[in-house]
Protein backbone atom coordinates (compact mmCIF):
# COMPACT_ATOMS: atom_id res chain seq x y z
CA UNK A 1 0.00 0.00 0.00
CA UNK A 2 1.39 3.41 -0.95
CA UNK A 3 2.15 6.24 1.43
CA UNK A 4 -0.61 8.34 -0.15
CA UNK A 5 -3.28 5.72 0.56
CA UNK A 6 -2.05 5.33 4.13
CA UNK A 7 -2.25 9.05 4.71
CA UNK A 8 -5.74 9.14 3.22
CA UNK A 9 -6.87 6.31 5.48
CA UNK A 10 -5.41 8.05 8.51
CA UNK A 11 -7.14 11.28 7.62
CA UNK A 12 -10.47 9.51 7.09
CA UNK A 13 -10.43 7.72 10.45
CA UNK A 14 -11.66 9.87 13.36
CA UNK A 15 -9.52 10.35 16.47
CA UNK A 16 -9.75 7.70 19.19
CA UNK A 17 -11.09 10.19 21.72
CA UNK A 18 -13.92 11.10 19.36
CA UNK A 19 -15.02 7.46 19.04
CA UNK A 20 -15.36 6.90 22.77
CA UNK A 21 -18.96 6.55 23.99
CA UNK A 22 -20.49 9.55 25.64
CA UNK A 23 -20.85 7.70 28.90
CA UNK A 24 -17.09 7.49 29.26
CA UNK A 25 -16.82 11.26 29.08
CA UNK A 26 -19.25 11.70 31.98
CA UNK A 27 -16.48 10.87 34.41
CA UNK A 28 -17.48 10.65 38.08
CA UNK A 29 -21.08 11.66 37.30
CA UNK A 30 -21.88 8.36 35.56
CA UNK A 31 -22.58 6.30 38.77
CA UNK A 32 -24.78 9.06 40.17
CA UNK A 33 -26.77 9.34 36.94
CA UNK A 34 -27.27 5.56 36.90
CA UNK A 35 -28.48 5.60 40.50
CA UNK A 36 -30.83 8.55 39.97
CA UNK A 37 -33.87 6.62 38.55
CA UNK A 38 -34.08 3.99 41.37
CA UNK A 39 -33.41 6.63 44.03
CA UNK A 40 -36.15 8.85 42.61
CA UNK A 41 -38.52 5.88 42.48
CA UNK A 42 -37.82 4.99 46.14
CA UNK A 43 -38.27 8.59 47.23
CA UNK A 44 -41.54 9.01 45.37
CA UNK A 45 -43.17 5.68 46.16
CA UNK A 46 -41.61 4.73 49.52
CA UNK A 47 -39.99 7.54 51.47
CA UNK A 48 -42.64 10.21 50.88
CA UNK A 49 -45.62 7.90 51.67
CA UNK A 50 -43.88 6.67 54.82
CA UNK A 51 -43.13 10.21 55.96
CA UNK A 52 -46.70 11.24 55.19
CA UNK A 53 -48.03 8.34 57.23
CA UNK A 54 -45.69 9.00 60.16
CA UNK A 55 -46.58 12.70 60.18
CA UNK A 56 -50.14 11.79 61.13
CA UNK A 57 -48.83 10.63 64.52
CA UNK A 58 -47.89 14.21 65.48
CA UNK A 59 -50.07 16.33 63.16
CA UNK A 60 -53.54 14.86 63.72
CA UNK A 61 -55.47 17.06 64.38
CA UNK A 62 -52.60 19.50 65.11
CA UNK A 63 -49.08 19.35 66.48
CA UNK A 64 -49.32 17.01 69.46
CA UNK A 65 -47.52 14.18 71.20
CA UNK A 66 -50.59 12.92 73.02
CA UNK A 67 -50.70 9.69 70.99
CA UNK A 68 -47.18 8.74 72.02
CA UNK A 69 -47.85 9.70 75.64
CA UNK A 70 -50.90 7.43 75.68
CA UNK A 71 -48.82 4.39 74.72
CA UNK A 72 -47.12 4.31 78.11
CA UNK A 73 -50.44 3.79 79.89
CA UNK A 74 -51.98 1.47 77.30
CA UNK A 75 -51.86 -2.16 78.57
CA UNK A 76 -52.97 -3.46 75.16
CA UNK A 77 -50.00 -1.85 73.43
CA UNK A 78 -47.59 -3.12 76.07
CA UNK A 79 -48.87 -6.69 75.78
CA UNK A 80 -48.83 -6.57 71.97
CA UNK A 81 -45.30 -5.14 71.90
CA UNK A 82 -44.13 -7.88 74.25
CA UNK A 83 -45.81 -10.54 72.09
CA UNK A 84 -44.11 -9.13 68.98
CA UNK A 85 -40.63 -9.07 70.51
CA UNK A 86 -41.06 -12.50 72.11
CA UNK A 87 -42.25 -14.03 68.85
CA UNK A 88 -39.36 -12.45 66.92
CA UNK A 89 -36.82 -13.84 69.41
CA UNK A 90 -38.27 -17.36 69.28
CA UNK A 91 -38.45 -17.37 65.48
CA UNK A 92 -34.88 -16.08 65.22
CA UNK A 93 -33.58 -18.78 67.59
CA UNK A 94 -35.55 -21.46 65.73
CA UNK A 95 -34.22 -20.43 62.33
CA UNK A 96 -30.68 -20.30 63.70
CA UNK A 97 -30.85 -23.77 65.27
CA UNK A 98 -32.34 -25.28 62.11
CA UNK A 99 -30.54 -23.15 59.56
CA UNK A 100 -26.92 -23.50 60.68
CA UNK A 101 -26.73 -27.30 60.12
CA UNK A 102 -28.45 -26.91 56.75
CA UNK A 103 -25.98 -24.18 55.74
CA UNK A 104 -23.09 -26.41 56.83
CA UNK A 105 -24.51 -29.30 54.82
CA UNK A 106 -24.99 -27.04 51.81
CA UNK A 107 -21.30 -26.13 51.87
CA UNK A 108 -19.90 -29.59 52.67
CA UNK A 109 -22.11 -31.78 50.44
CA UNK A 110 -20.94 -30.48 47.09
CA UNK A 111 -22.69 -33.14 45.00
CA UNK A 112 -26.01 -32.57 46.73
CA UNK A 113 -25.57 -28.78 46.95
CA UNK A 114 -27.75 -27.97 43.88
CA UNK A 115 -30.62 -30.09 45.21
CA UNK A 116 -30.31 -28.64 48.72
CA UNK A 117 -30.20 -25.11 47.33
CA UNK A 118 -33.28 -25.84 45.22
CA UNK A 119 -35.18 -27.04 48.28
CA UNK A 120 -34.12 -23.91 50.18
CA UNK A 121 -35.17 -21.51 47.43
CA UNK A 122 -38.35 -23.37 46.48
CA UNK A 123 -40.51 -21.52 49.06
CA UNK A 124 -39.56 -18.20 47.45
CA UNK A 125 -41.49 -19.26 44.36
CA UNK A 126 -44.70 -19.43 46.39
CA UNK A 127 -46.34 -16.44 48.05
CA UNK A 128 -46.42 -16.10 51.83
CA UNK A 129 -50.22 -16.17 51.73
CA UNK A 130 -50.31 -19.55 50.00
CA UNK A 131 -47.73 -20.99 52.40
CA UNK A 132 -49.70 -19.72 55.38
CA UNK A 133 -52.86 -21.39 54.07
CA UNK A 134 -50.85 -24.58 53.55
CA UNK A 135 -49.86 -24.55 57.21
CA UNK A 136 -53.51 -24.07 58.13
CA UNK A 137 -54.28 -27.29 56.24
CA UNK A 138 -51.38 -29.15 57.84
CA UNK A 139 -51.98 -28.03 61.43
CA UNK A 140 -55.78 -28.06 61.45
CA UNK A 141 -57.81 -30.26 63.76
CA UNK A 142 -58.32 -32.68 60.89
CA UNK A 143 -55.09 -31.76 59.13
CA UNK A 144 -52.31 -34.03 57.99
CA UNK A 145 -50.33 -33.73 61.21
CA UNK A 146 -53.19 -34.77 63.48
CA UNK A 147 -54.36 -37.46 61.08
CA UNK A 148 -50.87 -38.95 60.87
CA UNK A 149 -50.45 -39.07 64.66
CA UNK A 150 -53.90 -40.60 65.06
CA UNK A 151 -53.09 -43.24 62.45
CA UNK A 152 -49.84 -44.11 64.24
CA UNK A 153 -51.65 -44.44 67.56
CA UNK A 154 -49.75 -41.55 69.14
CA UNK A 155 -52.96 -39.68 69.98
CA UNK A 156 -56.43 -40.58 71.14
CA UNK A 157 -57.98 -37.37 69.86
CA UNK A 158 -56.77 -34.50 67.67
CA UNK A 159 -54.61 -31.81 69.20
CA UNK A 160 -55.40 -28.13 68.94
CA UNK A 161 -52.35 -26.86 67.08
CA UNK A 162 -53.84 -24.28 64.74
CA UNK A 163 -54.47 -20.78 66.14
CA UNK A 164 -51.86 -21.24 68.85
CA UNK A 165 -48.46 -19.57 69.40
CA UNK A 166 -46.78 -22.84 68.39
CA UNK A 167 -48.46 -22.81 64.98
CA UNK A 168 -47.36 -19.22 64.39
CA UNK A 169 -43.78 -20.03 65.35
CA UNK A 170 -43.62 -23.13 63.13
CA UNK A 171 -45.01 -21.31 60.09
CA UNK A 172 -42.79 -18.26 60.50
CA UNK A 173 -39.67 -20.36 61.02
CA UNK A 174 -40.42 -22.22 57.80
CA UNK A 175 -40.98 -19.00 55.85
CA UNK A 176 -37.93 -17.14 57.21
CA UNK A 177 -35.50 -20.07 57.25
CA UNK A 178 -33.83 -19.18 53.90
CA UNK A 179 -32.95 -15.72 55.23
CA UNK A 180 -30.85 -17.42 57.90
CA UNK A 181 -29.36 -20.20 55.78
CA UNK A 182 -28.05 -18.16 52.86
CA UNK A 183 -25.89 -15.62 54.77
CA UNK A 184 -24.40 -18.37 56.94
CA UNK A 185 -23.69 -20.60 53.93
CA UNK A 186 -22.07 -17.71 52.09
CA UNK A 187 -19.75 -17.06 55.04
CA UNK A 188 -18.94 -20.76 55.50
CA UNK A 189 -18.03 -21.01 51.82
CA UNK A 190 -15.37 -18.32 52.26
CA UNK A 191 -13.50 -20.17 55.02
CA UNK A 192 -10.07 -21.27 53.81
CA UNK A 193 -9.97 -25.07 53.79
CA UNK A 194 -6.26 -25.00 54.57
CA UNK A 195 -7.20 -23.87 58.08
CA UNK A 196 -9.29 -27.00 58.55
CA UNK A 197 -6.48 -29.21 57.25
CA UNK A 198 -4.00 -27.47 59.53
CA UNK A 199 -6.25 -28.00 62.55
CA UNK A 200 -6.64 -31.69 61.67
CA UNK A 201 -2.89 -32.00 61.15
CA UNK A 202 -2.27 -30.62 64.63
CA UNK A 203 -4.46 -33.34 66.12
CA UNK A 204 -7.72 -31.46 66.58
CA UNK A 205 -10.86 -33.55 66.55
CA UNK A 206 -13.70 -32.65 64.14
CA UNK A 207 -15.68 -31.14 67.00
CA UNK A 208 -12.69 -29.08 68.17
CA UNK A 209 -12.08 -27.88 64.61
CA UNK A 210 -15.69 -26.79 64.30
CA UNK A 211 -15.75 -25.11 67.72
CA UNK A 212 -12.43 -23.30 67.44
CA UNK A 213 -12.15 -22.60 63.69
CA UNK A 214 -15.42 -22.92 61.78
CA UNK A 215 -17.82 -21.42 64.31
CA UNK A 216 -15.84 -18.24 65.06
CA UNK A 217 -15.23 -17.56 61.37
CA UNK A 218 -18.93 -18.04 60.57
CA UNK A 219 -20.16 -15.56 63.19
CA UNK A 220 -20.45 -12.65 60.70
CA UNK A 221 -22.91 -14.71 58.66
CA UNK A 222 -24.77 -15.69 61.82
CA UNK A 223 -25.04 -12.02 62.81
CA UNK A 224 -26.30 -11.02 59.36
CA UNK A 225 -28.88 -13.82 59.24
CA UNK A 226 -30.02 -13.11 62.79
CA UNK A 227 -30.57 -9.45 62.04
CA UNK A 228 -32.47 -10.20 58.82
CA UNK A 229 -34.79 -12.72 60.45
CA UNK A 230 -35.41 -10.67 63.59
CA UNK A 231 -36.27 -7.46 61.72
CA UNK A 232 -38.52 -9.32 59.28
CA UNK A 233 -40.26 -11.08 62.17
CA UNK A 234 -41.12 -7.75 63.79
CA UNK A 235 -43.30 -6.70 60.86
CA UNK A 236 -44.84 -10.05 59.94
CA UNK A 237 -48.58 -9.79 59.44
CA UNK A 238 -50.16 -12.43 57.18
CA UNK A 239 -48.89 -15.56 58.93
CA UNK A 240 -49.73 -14.53 62.54
CA UNK A 241 -53.13 -13.28 61.39
CA UNK A 242 -54.03 -16.57 59.67
CA UNK A 243 -52.26 -19.18 61.81
CA UNK A 244 -52.15 -17.48 65.20
CA UNK A 245 -54.86 -16.98 67.77
CA UNK A 246 -56.64 -13.86 69.02
CA UNK A 247 -54.34 -13.68 72.06
CA UNK A 248 -51.23 -13.69 69.86
CA UNK A 249 -51.78 -10.26 68.35
CA UNK A 250 -48.63 -8.65 66.98
CA UNK A 251 -47.89 -4.99 66.44
CA UNK A 252 -48.54 -5.20 62.70
CA UNK A 253 -51.93 -6.79 63.38
CA UNK A 254 -52.79 -4.03 65.86
CA UNK A 255 -51.85 -1.43 63.24
CA UNK A 256 -54.16 -3.12 60.74
CA UNK A 257 -57.00 -3.10 63.25
CA UNK A 258 -56.57 0.64 63.85
CA UNK A 259 -56.53 1.33 60.11
CA UNK A 260 -59.76 -0.66 59.69
CA UNK A 261 -61.30 1.54 62.38
CA UNK A 262 -60.01 4.66 60.56
CA UNK A 263 -57.95 5.59 63.62
CA UNK A 264 -55.15 6.94 61.45
CA UNK A 265 -53.30 8.88 64.14
CA UNK A 266 -52.98 5.92 66.50
CA UNK A 267 -52.04 3.60 63.62
CA UNK A 268 -49.32 6.05 62.54
CA UNK A 269 -48.08 6.23 66.11
CA UNK A 270 -47.81 2.43 66.32
CA UNK A 271 -46.07 2.35 62.94
CA UNK A 272 -43.53 4.88 64.19
CA UNK A 273 -42.87 2.70 67.22
CA UNK A 274 -42.40 -0.37 65.03
CA UNK A 275 -40.02 1.48 62.71
CA UNK A 276 -38.07 2.94 65.63
CA UNK A 277 -37.78 -0.51 67.22
CA UNK A 278 -36.33 -1.96 64.02
CA UNK A 279 -33.87 0.92 63.65
CA UNK A 280 -32.72 0.60 67.26
CA UNK A 281 -32.15 -3.12 66.84
CA UNK A 282 -30.16 -2.53 63.64
CA UNK A 283 -28.07 0.11 65.43
CA UNK A 284 -27.40 -2.20 68.38
CA UNK A 285 -26.32 -4.99 66.04
CA UNK A 286 -24.06 -2.61 64.14
CA UNK A 287 -22.48 -1.45 67.40
CA UNK A 288 -22.05 -4.83 69.09
CA UNK A 289 -21.36 -7.09 66.11
CA UNK A 290 -19.63 -4.54 63.91
CA UNK A 291 -21.94 -5.21 60.99
CA UNK A 292 -20.82 -2.14 59.15
CA UNK A 293 -17.22 -3.33 59.20
CA UNK A 294 -17.48 -6.99 58.38
CA UNK A 295 -20.59 -9.09 58.68
CA UNK A 296 -22.69 -7.81 55.82
CA UNK A 297 -19.67 -7.21 53.64
CA UNK A 298 -18.49 -10.77 54.17
CA UNK A 299 -21.93 -12.24 53.58
CA UNK A 300 -22.39 -10.27 50.38
CA UNK A 301 -19.22 -11.38 48.57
Amino acid sequence: MSDASLSDAGAASPPLAATRPARLRLGPLAPWLLALPPVAFMLAFYALPVLGMLSRAVLDPGWTLVHFQALGDDPVFQRVLWNTLYLAVLVTLGTLLLGYPVALLLVRARRMAPLILLLILLPFWTSVLVRSYAWMVLLGRHGLVNEAMLALGLLDRPLRILNTPLATQIAMIHILLPYMILPIANTLRQIDHSLLRAAAGLGASPWSTFRQVVLPLSLPGVAAGTLLVFVLSLGFYITPALVGGPRDTTLSMLISQQVDQLNWAYAACLSAVLLATALVIIGVFAKICGLGGGAFRMSAR
